[in-house]
Parts: structure tokens; C-alpha cells; sequence
């Protein structure tokens, strides 16, 4: 699985279930392309648009 597609996927994920709006998830996809080695999460943690939980239910679904 590559990388790149975890990060849309966690984004989709997050706008399906209400924690970020579409438009914040195309920023921080934005700066992914800037700096492709930074985390989705870890950006979005970083904007305040998320928290740690939010990652975590993501993390966790996965599993």
C-alpha cells in the first residue's frame, strides 16, 4: 500500500465522519505535495483541524 494513497484515504475518512470539511482536506493534501514526507495527520494535527482521537479512529478502523 503506498503512502500516498493512505493519506487521501485518511482524509476521506475524516470528511465522511465530520471531523474536517473538504476544503481542509485539499490544504493539507496541498502541503503533502510541498512536503511529501510530513503525515496527513500530522498536519492536520499541526492546523488544529484534528486532534490526536481522530487519527486513532481512523488508525483503528484500519485494524
Amino acid at each position: 500500500m503506498g503512502d500516498k494513497s493512505s493519506h487521501e484515504r485518511i482524509g476521506e475518512f475524516l470528511v465522511k465522519i465530520g471531523a474536517m470539511t473538504s476544503d481542509q482536506r485539499n490544504e493539507i493534501l496541498d502541503i503533502q505535495k510541498k512536503e511529501p514526507n510530513r503525515l496527513f495527520g500530522e498536519i492536520a494535527v499541526e492546523l488544529g483541524y484534528i486532534n490526536d482521537a481522530a487519527v486513532d479512529a481512523f488508525l483503528n478502523r484500519n485494524e
